[in-house]
Formats: C-alpha cells, structure tokens, sequence
C-alpha cells in the first residue's frame, strides 16, 4: 500500500492517532479480551463504564489488528494531506462520535449476547475514510493475478476485510458504523463538511507526537495558477543547486530535464484532471511513479487551498 510521501509530513493529526491507538493497545489492548474494553450493552446501559468509550476508541485488542489497523491509519493519512490538518481533524472527531453512537444505539436495538463485547480500537475512523477512499482515489494501475482482476486499491480493500471479519460480529458492528459515519460526513450532515479546527489545536497534534523532518515535495503545483504561488521557491532551489555547479555538471542537468517521461504516464496523471506541466514535474521528481506522483499532486493541490 502507498500513501504517498514517506512519514507523517503534513500529517500531524494522523500521528496522533496512531500513537494513540499504540499506546493504548500496548498495555490495555492485548489484554482487552480479559479486560473486557470494548462497548458491551451491559456496560453501556447497565453500569454506566463511561471510561470504556476511550479505551474502545483507541486500544485494539490483538497484535494482528494493530498491525492492520495502524497500516491503514498510516495510507489514510493522504485524506489528512488533500483537505488540511483542520478539517482531517473535524473528521476525525466526527466520524468517531458518530461510529460510538451507531454503536450503542445497535447494542441497545440488537440486545444480543454474541456481540458483547464489541470490538475495540478506532474502527469508526478506518472504516469512516473508506468512503472517501472510494470516491475519491483513482484507480492508478491494473492488473492480473490467477485470472482475477485487480487494481492497486484492492490490496488496501483486502486489509480492510481482514480487519473487519477479526472478530466476527463483534467487528462487524463498529465497522459497518465507521462506515455510515463517513457517509454521513460525505453527505455534508449539518454542514460538517465546512467545518475545521482553530490552528493551535493541529499545533498541539505537532507537539504531542513525533516530530518529522520537512519534505522536499512541498509545495510542488498542481496547475498553472499554482504554478506562480510556488515558482519563486522552486527558482530560489534551482538557482542555489545550479551556483554549486561546474559547467559540465550543470549541462548534464539541462539535458536531463529534457528528458519527457513517457506519454502513457502523463496521460494517466492528465486524465485524474491535472495539467500536463505539473505531471511531468512530478513523475520527474518520482522517477516516473504515476502512483507516487499522483498523491503528490493531491497532497500540493490540498496545500495551495
């Protein structure tokens, strides 16, 4: 799976939460089956556990579900990059209190033995930004295997499944309301959509989780307009890399950034709406990655809104 850019540049909220969700799972979460962590209806509407909605939102209660679970709350990450550190950030917040609530209510409605306890861990946002990941990233490459098609989403598709059949019904449940979550939040439900955090509160995500080192693709454009927003600092790079060059290294240079890369990559990047300039840069600066250079692209195109 590839999310684009490597670590968590311009992802501080995402950090958080799979910093969170380790190490909440690490003392707590691999002993959630004998501590009983996730939402149960006896703990919900009989002895009030309150303290079990935070312990449910961030502990998973397996090693393999940490694994999986943390793998795709680190490709999911790209959302965060497109839309903003602020409005990931609402989404975050929305998606897992909108997933806990389904989730009770569907304790309080099924009223079944067989799924108490529920699942926990943050499935509510997992399953949530499978609905952007449906609607908005594009299909990049196709291909065979033992005469099944498939693409280079099915793979983050097959982790998804695995997370959600861990446990049977008792994941089942949280997942399937992570994903009406994300519904909910595609629909634009109160306006939610339009919402974002103040920008001391995605600084606070910075400070309480790892720092990472800043990222030579920032602020790569993504149209023409764009283009003249980012071009001074493009030119300030250009002209101080070219002024440690000798003549012989700097036509080397040259020629190389003749060099087109190939028409069926271009036309793959256009085809996602962007312009042709911009998706020579970056498959330029991916070596010619269609994948890579397509979140970077999304990721400079989120940056200059």
């Amino acid at each position: 799976m590839n999310g684009g850019l490597p670590g968590f540049h311009n992802a501080p909220a995402s950090r958080a939460v799979v910093v969170a969700a380790a190490l909440f799972s690490v003392p707590f979460g691999f002993r959630g089956r004998f501590l009983d962590l996730g939402l149960s209806y006896q703990n919900v509407y009989e002895r009030l556990s309150i303290w079990r909605l935070i312990t449910s939102l961030f502990a998973f209660s397996s090693t393999p579900e940490l694994i999986f679970g943390a793998a795709l709350l680190y490709y999911f990450r790209v959302f965060e990059r497109q839309i903003g550190s602020n409005k990931y950030a609402v989404f975050i917040v929305f998606s897992t209190m909108v997933s806990v609530l389904l989730q009770i209510l569907a304790l309080g409605y099924l009223k079944d033995p067989s799924i108490n306890p529920l699942t926990s861990g943050p499935y509510g946002l997992i399953f949530a930004s499978y609905v952007p990941f449906f609607f908005d990233i594009p299909v990049s490459m196709r291909f065979r295997i033992f005469g099944l098609s498939l693409s280079d989403k099915s793979f983050v598709y097959l982790a998804g499944l695995q997370l959600l059949c861990s446990s049977g019904r008792c994941s089942v449940v949280p997942g399937v309301s992570g994903i009406l979550a994300g519904l909910l939040y595609r629909l634009n439900t109160f306006g939610i959509r339009r919402l974002k955090f103040p920008e001391f509160v995605t600084s606070l995500f910075s400070r309480v989780s790892w720092p990472y080192s800043s990222n030579p693709y920032q602020g790569l454009p993504t149209t023409e307009n764009d283009a003249n927003i980012s071009s001074h600092q493009v030119h300030q790079t250009q002209d101080a890399h070219a002024a440690t060059q000798d003549p012989t290294e700097s036509s080397i240079a040259a020629l190389a950034a003749t060099q087109d890369p190939t028409e069926s990559s271009i036309a793959a990047l256009v085809s996602m709406g962007f312009d042709r300039s911009s998706a020579v840069q970056a498959l330029v600066m991916t070596n010619y990655d269609v994948n890579l250079a397509s979140n970077i692209l999304l990721e400079a195109q989120a940056l200059q809104q």
